[in-house]
């Protein structure tokens, strides 16, 4: 079984999904992060990621697998290597290609074909996972996403370059080529932007629980 939760980044999907997984005893697979070990990779061979092709023959040529909630880049984990700065500003850039996002999308799914998985990402209750027995939509005011990223990383970047950053990013997710970030229609809304970890994972384990009992 899949639950699937979309949204912009920031709103809390990563850290709320794995809380979900944890206490309905799901697996946790966040979907992005196989875009920005792509992404990754390209950097690390000193490749242009704006470059489609080159992009590409990367994605065909490396081994994505999640084990223990991380992403490993064949046989290397290098989750703590994909959310940098570098790979922020690439990643939507390497995930537009239609292409690529085939590529992705196989190995996602084979990942999800043998386990009950909670996942996120920007299009997987409408692209990769359509069919998922529950969809959620995570939203949240750019500036309170923005404060949550200075907090995460606590970076030397400034509130007003990561709210850029922020508006930037939605702007191009919300108008990809492939995979655009929209709300499935029939997925579940929610706003975090005043509500704490703790009470939006509560809403989606009510909605999930409340159609399985």
């Amino acid at each position: 079984m899949v639950i699937a939760i979309d949204g912009p980044a920031g709103c809390g999907k990563s850290t709320i999904a794995k809380l979900v997984a944890s206490r309905l005893g799901f697996y946790f697979l966040n979907t992005g992060s196989f875009y920005r070990a792509v992404a990754y990779a390209q950097l690390k061979k000193g490749g242009d990621c704006n470059d489609r092709d080159s992009c590409l023959e990367t994605a065909k040529n490396i081994r994505i697998t999640v084990e223990n909630g991380n992403i490993c880049l064949d046989g290397e984990d290098v989750e703590d290597r994909l959310h940098t700065k570098d790979v922020d500003m690439v990643s939507s850039i390497v995930s537009s290609d239609p292409r690529l996002r085939e590529i992705v999308t196989d190995m996602v799914r084979k990942v999800a074909g043998t386990m009950d998985i909670v996942t996120e990402g920007r299009d997987t209750t409408t692209v990769i996972f359509p069919d998922a027995r529950f969809k959620f939509y995570f939203d949240a005011q750019p500036e309170i996403r923005a404060r949550r990223r200075i907090e995460q990383q606590k970076g030397d970047q400034s509130f007003e370059e990561v709210l850029e950053l922020i508006k930037k990013r939605d702007e191009n997710d919300m108008n990809k080529e492939a995979g655009a970030l929209k709300k499935a229609d029939d997925a579940v809304y929610i706003d975090t932007s005043y509500l704490t970890i703790s009470q939006v994972c509560e809403k989606v384990c009510s909605v999930v629980q409340s159609e399985l009992n």
